[in-house]
C-alpha cells in the first residue's frame, strides 16, 4: 500500500484533535502543501532504504513524504503531543511497520539517534535552526548530506562565501563540516500559519575527511566568534583577547598563520581560522 500525504484540511483537523495551536516559541509553522514536501525530499535525493533523521516533524507532512520515497525515518520532536501521535498518523497513511522511529526530545540535546541515519531532511524551527544544525553535524558524523528548510536570511548566511555581505559566524562554522548551497525558495503560502518571513532550502554535503579533532574545532570556533563579535575591527584587535592579550601579540600569531593582522573576520574562510588556531596552539 503506497504512503499517502497530508492535505491542508487534514492537518488542521489533526491539530484541532490534538489541541495544538502552532506556537512562535517552538518556531512551529506546519507545511500544508504535499507538493512542497515531495520537492524537499526530491532535492535531498532520498533513496529507498536510506535512513533519514528529521527534526521537528510536527504533524507529519514531511515525514510522510520521506516514507513515501521508501526511506526509514528517525523523527526528533520536542512537543510531546505531536511526538505521541506521529506513529499513528504514519500507520494510517500506509507507512510500513518499523519504518518510523520517534524520539521525543529536544534536538539540541540528543546524543544518540536510532538507526544511525546518514541523511538529514527537515523543516527546522526558525529560532534554533543554526544551533540545531551545528549540534547534529558535530554529534553525528554519520550524517553525510541533507536538505533543510530555514528562514531565508539564515539560509543565505549558511551558504555565503567569505567576503559577501551575508557571510558571518554561521557561514564559517557550517563550512567546517562541508559544502553548503542554496537549493530553492519556498512560498510563504505553503505554511500554516503563514510566516512573516521567506524560506529557502539549503543543501549540504559533508567533507570526505574530518577537518580536525574536537579540540581544534572548539579553538577555531572561539576565534570565529571573537572575530565576528567585533567584525568592524581588524583581527589584531578583535582576536587580541585570545591571542596573547595585546594587538602586538595577536599580530605575531596572525603573521605566523599567514594572515594579515589588518584583515577582518569577514574576509577569512574556515581554513584561515583553522590556521590561526594552529598557530595559536604552537605559540
Amino acid at each position: 500500500m503506497p504512503v499517502t500525504l497530508l492535505g491542508a484540511a487534514e492537518i488542521r483537523a489533526l491539530a484541532a484533535d490534538l489541541g495544538v495551536s502552532p506556537t512562535k516559541k517552538l518556531g512551529q509553522n506546519f507545511v500544508i502543501d504535499p507538493g512542497t514536501v515531495r520537492r524537499i525530499v526530491q532535492v535531498a535525493g532520498v533513496r529507498p532504504g536510506e535512513r533519514v533523521v528529521e527534526v521537528g516533524p510536527g504533524l507529519g507532512s514531511l515525514t510522510l513524504a520521506i516514507l513515501e520515497a521508501g526511506a526509514s525515518v528517525t523523527a526528533v520532536e520536542i512537543d510531546h503531543r505531536l511526538a505521541a501521535r506521529l506513529a499513528e498518523t504514519a500507520a494510517r497513511h500506509g507507512a510500513e511497520p518499523g519504518a518510523l522511529t520517534v524520539v521525543d526530545a529536544d534536538a539540541l540535546r540528543v546524543t544518540e539517534l536510532p538507526g544511525d541515519p546518514t541523511v538529514l531532511v527537515a523543516n527546522l524551527p526558525y529560532n534554533v535552526s543554526v544551533p540545531v544544525l551545528l549540534h547534529l553535524l558535530e554529534t553525528f558524523p554519520a550524517l553525510r548530506r541533507g536538505v533543510v528548510m530555514v528562514q531565508a536570511e539564515v539560509g543565505e548566511r549558511l551558504a555565503a562565501p567569505p567576503g559577501s555581505k551575508t557571510y558571518g559566524a554561521p557561514s564559517a562554522k557550517a563550512s567546517w563540516y562541508g559544502a553548503w548551497r542554496l537549493a530553492g525558495t519556498v512560498s510563504r503560502q505553503v505554511f500554516w500559519p503563514v510566516p512573516n518571513v521567506d524560506s529557502v532550502l539549503v543543501a549540504f554535503e559533508r567533507a570526505s575527511a574530518p577537518r580536525g579533532d574536537d579540540v581544534e574545532r572548539r579553538r577555531t570556533f572561539a576565534l570565529i566568534d571573537a572575530a565576528f563579535q567585533q567584525r568592524r575591527k581588524m583581527l589584531r584587535q578583535a582576536l587580541s583577547g585570545l591571542l596573547g592579550g595585546t594587538a602586538a601579540a595577536a599580530s605575531e600569531v596572525l603573521e605566523r598563520a599567514g594572515i594579515a593582522p589588518t584583515a577582518r573576520g569577514e574576509q577569512l574562510g574556515v581554513d584561515d581560522f583553522q590556521r590561526i588556531a594552529r598557530a595559536q596552539h604552537d605559540a
